[in-house]
């Protein structure tokens, strides 16, 4: 495995399973510290202990990403214990609700996870990843539903759909100071989520639902979680060093139909 992140610092929020799981065990191979933030504290306690069991160096901590304070914990240790961030990868998300009737608690729910856990966990970083000499990163994980319309869920698709001009933007002001900021959008990806999102009505057939779903892709098969870790690797290194402001979908072929 390439040692692009020897010597690095990463935080991946919402580490400790799915694509984050995936994700942190990438960077962790490929040489990084990667500080494992998940709500999940088994979650989170479970993948450092993997990735050290296979050598690699991770850090565990428990994070609620739409709690300031715990984001400004986790930002805290990493600054007390290494002084310096070099990348940061938001993944938190969660399924939305089916329709366009959905009640004021749900609808709050989902923007505090999948826009205020984005906006949080990548400014309260910013000033981190300043220090790490032209060459810090952040990536977020958007969705297919952000550039293509989808009858599953209109609220997930607006509140994914919001990470993309906000990355761009961000991206424009992190130039100064050499942050890059990327954000991806996958498909469909064998996760516990995924079943999550097909199974969120009452009654609802995930099994055929999935193999409908999977059929609208070119290359007829939904990604698997190392397959989204690989893009996110690359695009928080050097290799994608000349890479900022720009969304790739990482989804089989889904949105160039």
């Amino acid at each position: 495995m390439l040692g692009r992140y020897e010597g690095r610092i990463a935080a991946i929020i919402g580490g400790g399973s799915g694509m984050g799981r995936a994700i942190s065990h990438r960077i962790a191979q490929e040489g990084g510290h990667v500080y494992v933030a998940d709500l999940s504290e088994e979650g989170a306690n479970t993948v450092a202990e993997e990735i050290r069991s296979d050598g690699g160096a991770a850090t565990p901590i428990r994070v609620d990403a739409t709690n300031k304070d715990d984001l400004r914990a986790l930002f805290g240790k990493i600054e007390a214990e290494h002084g310096v961030l070099h990348a940061l990868h938001a993944q938190v998300g969660m399924p939305g609700p089916g329709g366009i009737d959905v009640d004021d608690a749900e609808w709050e729910k989902n923007i505090a996870v999948n826009v205020k856990s984005a906006y949080y966990s990548t400014t309260l970083g910013f000033d981190l990843l300043k220090k790490a000499d032209g060459k810090g990163s952040i990536t977020l994980t958007s969705s297919t539903s952000a550039l293509i319309g989808s009858p599953f869920s209109p609220i997930y698709s607006m509140t994914k759909g919001s990470l993309v001009p906000f990355a761009r933007s961000l991206a424009l002001v992190g130039a100064k100071d050499g942050i890059r900021v990327n954000v991806i959008c996958p498909g469909q990806v064998v996760t516990p989520m995924l079943s999550q999102f097909f199974g969120r009505e009452p009654g609802a057939d995930v099994s055929a639902l999935t193999k409908d779903f999977v059929a609208t892709i070119p290359l007829g098969r939904g990604a698997q979680p190392e397959e989204i870790a690989s893009v996110i690797a690359f695009l928080n290194s050097d290799d994608a060093s000349y890479i900022t402001g720009t969304t790739i979908p990482v989804d089989g072929g889904l949105t160039a139909q």
